[in-house]
């Protein structure tokens, strides 16, 4: 699934707790799971971001001349209005996206 395609909430919304903990059984560990997703999103989103931003970059510039580039402007504003990455994960965890395993403890 493409970050850019997931409906997942931008604002804040309050979400059924028996929902999120009924795949593990605590609600600790599915947030956890989804702590970790984010986390991976995040990065996804910021190679991504940083890649694009490279292509209209200036790499000749001191630090006396700062030009803003236009297209890097609105690069940028368009990724400050995708939905957040914990938002992302957690609409991946309620649509069972996430793979996931427990790795018991041998004794």
């Amino acid at each position: 699934m493409s970050v850019k395609d997931t409906k997942a909430e931008v604002n804040t919304i309050t979400y059924d707790k028996d929902k999120i903990e009924d795949k593990v059984g605590s609600i600790y560990e599915a947030i956890v799971i989804m702590g970790k997703r984010a986390e991976q999103i995040n990065a996804e989103i910021r190679t991504e971001l940083h890649n694009k931003l490279d292509e209209f970059a200036v790499h000749n510039s001191t630090l006396e001349e700062v030009f803003e580039n236009r297209e890097q402007i609105e690069i940028s504003k368009h990724y400050e209005k995708l939905p957040k990455p914990t938002s992302i994960a957690i609409e991946e965890w309620l649509n069972d996206d996430i793979y996931f395993r427990k790795t018991e403890e041998r004794k």
